[in-house]
């Protein structure tokens, strides 16, 4: 397949005549509704013929809320390896916590397809909050660990999950070597058991990198621990942030040039956001709260506002202004450009594979794309 970028003048069936495909099939691939506008800028994966060539084989995850929509869980599943449902929170006294909606229809359905679903475990109290400490109380209170790993071996043989995800976030400095400490503590018990471990990194560009959640976050020691690891390569650009790319590659690609000194990069999955965010203008900090939309979405919004999109070379991230009800915005999202580019990383480092936050919107350009560049492993 190959990317074309909509110029003045085109239409759906000016592009499909030029690459003698489908307009049809374009429609589809990129999801843009009738009556198929489009915007300059917009980046089209459109179907064209070549040679058959040997592709590398990945492994990809997804993260996904248990109520997830049926049709969109059933189209993505052929294109994940694994299917990470989000969340186990657990007590004090290592009591597991399960999530508000039931899972058991997402398992049932990764099974179905071939994808394993992965319980992922997060350190969230009663309220459904980060909570660090919990994080203090579950790494140093040997006997509330142990409970918190019993119930949550039964609960995977119970409801099928196939592996484990530790998410823990907000780490506290004095808690990093127990932490890390913990994740192999659950990796020695989950290995007889046929269960592989992985973990969540916040994007750390050094050892000693300040803040908190970079501080609690021992790479060497976490890589050594875990099977697998998730760099959380996005949120550069954020809710409550200014306006800029969700995942910058010049910035991603820092943290993986830091990460494959202190991890193999066969243990390592490249995170990739699978959102934007709309701000409106002008930001004010504490103020300012971004509008979390799909990659689609963000598109069919420019279309909507007769915007362009442009394209940022340096984040190589696609981003747009529109006026709406006398208030400026500014967009950035994803497209299949953006998605090249980190699809690239993932092959110029040798990873293996990546992991997407999260999959509840559909973004079929993106799993088009992802196939015809790589072997997914099932």
């Amino acid at each position: 397949m190959q990317i074309y970028v909509v110029r003045e003048g085109d239409s759906l069936d000016s592009i499909a005549a030029a690459f003698a495909v489908s307009a049809a099939d374009i429609a589809y691939d990129n999801q843009i509704p009738e009556p198929y506008h489009l915007a300059v800028g917009q980046a089209l994966l459109v179907p064209a013929e070549g040679e058959a060539r040997q592709k590398r084989e990945v492994r990809v995850n997804g993260y996904a809320y248990p109520y997830i929509r049926d049709e969109v869980l059933s189209e993505t599943l052929p294109y994940l390896t694994n299917i990470s449902v989000f969340s186990y929170g657990f007590t004090t006294s290592g009591d597991l916590i399960p999530p508000q909606a039931d899972d058991s229809r997402v398992i049932s359905a990764a099974w179905s397809q071939g994808t394993a679903p992965i319980l992922v475990l997060t350190p969230f109290d009663e309220t459904g909050m980060f909570n660090n400490y919990l994080i203090s109380e579950i790494t140093h209170n040997m006997e509330a660990q142990q409970n918190l790993i019993d119930q949550m071996f039964q609960t995977m043989e119970e409801k099928g999950f196939a592996g484990i995800d530790i998410d823990f976030e907000y780490i506290l400095p004095q808690d990093r070597i127990p932490y890390a400490e913990f994740v192999a503590n659950v990796r020695n018990q989950a290995a007889p058991k046929g269960y592989p471990v992985s973990v969540a990194l916040a994007p750390k560009t050094s050892a000693d990198q300040k803040g908190l959640l970079y501080e609690g976050k021992d790479y060497r020691l976490l890589g050594a621990a875990a099977d697998s690891v998730l760099l959380m390569t996005y949120e550069w650009g954020y809710t409550y942030g200014p306006p800029m790319a969700v995942a910058p590659i010049n910035k991603v690609r820092e943290v993986v040039e830091y990460a494959v000194t202190e991890i193999p990069a066969e243990k390592i999955d490249l995170g990739i956001p699978n959102y934007g965010y709309d701000w409106t203008l002008p930001f004010v900090q504490g103020t300012s709260e971004a509008r979390t939309l799909g990659n689609a979405e963000a598109v069919k919004l420019a279309v909507e506002n007769d915007v362009a999109i442009q394209f940022d070379e340096i984040a190589m991230s696609p981003f747009f202004r529109y006026e709406k009800d006398g208030v400026w915005h500014e967009v950035w999202f994803e497209d299949v450009r953006s998605m090249r580019e980190k699809f690239g990383l993932v092959t110029e480092y040798g990873l293996r594979g990546m992991g997407y936050w999260q999959v509840m919107k559909l973004f079929r350009a993106n799993w088009l794309l992802l196939a015809d560049t790589f072997d997914i492993v099932k």
